[in-house]
Parts: structure tokens; sequence; C-alpha cells
């Protein structure tokens, strides 16, 4: 089990060990009716806080053309938080701001939400630059995060995409990332993986 920090947002904690910009190879491998998608790509990753109760998130992922061009494939941005109750101290929805005043969360009540496997039940909202949007559920425990959609909408534009799953893990200090997706017609299947190093 990871040690808590203190110096942050006490809601954030749990997920602490994901703060940061992470880049490297990754390698897609994707069949879907006759057509089968694969190769190499890049993928960066960041994950900050602005001192709030979550963890903001954005990726990009492109792959190199033949004359080392950059041909861009998704970006992604989203917000991830701990599962918990909605507080009067908590602002929203919008810009409503908190309906009471309170002290600021702390460790123990974040302890206080560890679920009966040891973890923390998280939630992770995802718009893709593709049209696509998904709510994840899913849980964090010590370095390892498992994520599945608990629902996807698509704007009228984007192609058919059901669900999907995600699984993030800190490996021998570098983050491994496995992407699983129900799309154009196919049942969840693997899609993507890659691991990922600090960004300098």
């Amino acid at each position: 089990m990871l040690d808590l920090p203190t110096d942050i947002a006490a809601d954030l904690a749990p997920l602490s060990w994901l703060l940061g910009v992470w880049e490297g190879p990754g390698f897609l491998d994707y069949t879907a009716g006759d057509t089968r998608f694969s190769g190499e790509f890049t993928h960066r990753v960041s994950f900050s806080h602005d001192g709030g109760d979550h963890v903001n998130y954005s990726a990009d992922a492109w792959t190199t053309g033949p004359a080392g061009e950059r041909i861009p494939l998704v970006s992604e941005v989203g917000f991830w938080r701990l599962a918990r109750p909605v507080l009067d101290t908590d602002a929203g929805p919008a810009l409503l701001p908190p309906r009471a005043a309170g002290p600021a969360r702390r460790a123990d009540d974040v302890e206080a939400l560890r679920n009966a496997a040891g973890g923390f039940d998280i939630q992770a909202q995802i718009v893709h630059s593709d049209g696509v949007g998904e709510l994840y559920l899913g849980q964090v425990k010590g370095p390892r995060i498992d994520l599945a959609t608990d629902a996807v909408v698509r704007t009228a534009g984007a192609r058919e995409y059901a669900a999907a799953t995600r699984m993030y893990g800190l490996v021998e200090g570098d983050l491994l990332w496995a992407w699983d997706i129900a799309a154009l017609g196919t049942e969840l299947r693997s899609h993507a993986s890659a691991r990922l190093v600090r960004a300098p």
C-alpha cells in the first residue's frame, strides 16, 4: 500500500503517483471486420492538479509519417476524482459556490473511503477529439488503476464506439497503460498499450 502524501488536497492523495507528464512508445493492434489496424505510436499523457479535489487529465497520440512528419491520432481531456458523496462544502454544479463553509478534507476523511478491496473507488470523465465522451468507474489500489466505461456518448459524426476498459500501473518507475475497446461493430478486445516514462 502506498503512503498518502499530505502536501496536496486530501482527495488527490490516492492518485498522486500519477501526477506529472509521461511519454513513450505504444503499440496499436485492433481488428474490426476485415480491417486490421496495427503499428507503433507515441503517447504523451499529463496528470496535473489546480488545488481542487480532482486530477486534470490530457493525452495526445501520434504516429510518424515516412518523411518524419507527425500524424495526429486522438487527443483527450478529462477529470479524474475519488467517488464520494457531494458535500455542502463542494462547489457546483456549474459556477455555483459551496452551500456551506467548512474545514478542508483531511487524510482521515479519505481513509474512510477505502473499499472492501483496500483501494478507492474512482470516476474518470474523458472526452476525445473525435467526438466520443466516456464516463469510467473503477478503482485505484496502490499504484494500479482499473477503469471500465459506465456510459459512452457520441456526436452525430463520431464513429461507432460502445465501451472500453483502461488499466494504468506503475512498474519499475514507468507508467504502463492498456486500453481495450468495443468499436466499429466489434466486441470488447485489446486495442492499444504503451510504456511511458516521466518526461523531463
